[in-house]
């Protein structure tokens, strides 16, 4: 027996980068954390476009073409996995189509993730389609999340075969070759690179560096930036701002339907217990502000997913609606107790730019400082 150097130093260097921004990625999951969760995919989308080519350009065993995928190499694998005679000196069949699922499944991961991004939150290189498929933003979540979950069970499937060749096949160093590069052979069967492997290895090694900086060094990054822009209320409608700012939050038109709107405006005498009466033709100024603004003429994500918990409930309050119950559930009691929020509905107190008609997830406070 002897050692053979099978994966050389880009294609290590490619599996242990995707591994750690997979697992990033995992873990910047949640909402606030959005923006990070982003950069990543498009981080692991350069990886994936090296691999692709890497599988067509690189050494022998990297190659997709010396990947033993025919179905005759796949029952015999099975038929003798548990033979000490057994060896593949690249990726095995079933690993190889676990190292194909994996590859595929991530790509189309963070292809639904971009459009998820552009149609839900109105951010990245793909927010013109916002205003054109907004309506199906659920669906493309839903898909994302769908194929996340898919991801999980091939990496599990591939964790798992890792482990059953180091039971079965510990003398081949399998999982050891992937630090080292070396495994066991019984011929020498070692690759070495050429110059123009390395160049271009060195030269995708170079365009994923630069991304990092860039997005390190980068404030305004077209990759996330929001199509939504602050909005000055008061120079759309002062009477709007003077009347309702003055006792409360400014909550924005798209946050309540138009029969939300309506009910409300009809009642000021009873406006949450209090009156809150004001002349009729000012009445009527804010009214038409909010019908024309309200959350059907909205396309962002808020707007939408309130409608879609509204069903046909008569709601005058944001806080009475499903869609901010479940999002607010986890939050303790004592949040809303605090002497600087005090009501559910003081939303600024966290939203530190729902005043300028947003709810951006990277605005938000963190909820510690009222704990």
């Amino acid at each position: 027996m002897m050692k053979s150097y099978i994966w050389s130093l880009p294609t290590r260097v490619f599996h242990w980068l995707f591994v750690v921004l997979i697992l990033l990625a995992f873990l910047t999951e949640d909402d606030d954390l959005l923006n990070y969760h982003a950069l990543i995919g498009y981080g692991i989308l350069i990886l994936l476009a090296f691999r692709f080519f890497w599988g067509y350009l690189g050494p022998k065993y990297s190659k997709f073409k010396d990947f033993p995928t025919g179905m005759g190499e796949v029952k015999e694998f099975i038929a003798n996995i548990f033979s000490s005679e057994q060896r593949y000196i690249g990726h095995n069949p079933l690993a190889s189509y676990a190292m194909i699922g994996i590859l595929a499944v991530v790509f189309l991961t963070i292809i639904t993730g971009v459009l998820t991004l552009g149609i839900q939150e109105g951010k990245g290189v793909l927010s013109s389609l916002n205003s054109t498929f907004f309506k199906e933003m659920e669906l493309f979540e839903e898909i994302h999340e769908f194929l996340s979950g898919l991801l999980i069970a091939l990496i599990a499937m591939h964790l798992l075969g890792v482990l059953s060749d180091r039971l079965l096949h510990s003398k081949d160093k399998t999982l050891e070759s992937i630090f080292t590069g070396y495994k066991v052979t019984k011929e020498q069967e070692g690759i070495k690179l050429n110059i123009f492997q390395k160049l271009f290895a060195a030269i995708f090694l170079a365009l994923f560096l630069a991304f990092l900086f860039f997005n390190l060094t980068t404030k305004s990054n077209p990759l996330i930036a929001s199509n939504y822009v602050p909005l000055d209320y008061k120079a759309q409608n002062e009477l709007f701002v003077n009347e309702c700012a003055s006792c409360h939050t400014l909550y924005p038109p798209h946050t309540l339907p138009e029969k939300s709107w309506v009910a409300l405006m009809g009642d000021l005498e009873n406006h949450f217990g209090d009156d809150a009466s004001i002349d009729e033709a000012d009445n009527r100024n804010i009214l038409d502000f909010l019908v024309k603004n309200s959350a059907e003429n909205s396309t962002q994500e808020v707007s939408v997913k309130i409608l879609n918990s509204l069903k046909n409930k008569d709601i005058i309050a944001i806080t009475q609606t499903d869609f901010w119950k479940t999002r607010h559930a986890k939050i303790p009691k004592k949040v809303f107790a605090h002497e600087n929020v005090k009501s559910r509905a003081n939303c600024k107190a966290c939203h530190s730019d729902i005043e300028k008609g947003l709810i951006e997830d990277e605005n938000i406070k963190n909820i510690n400082a009222y704990m």
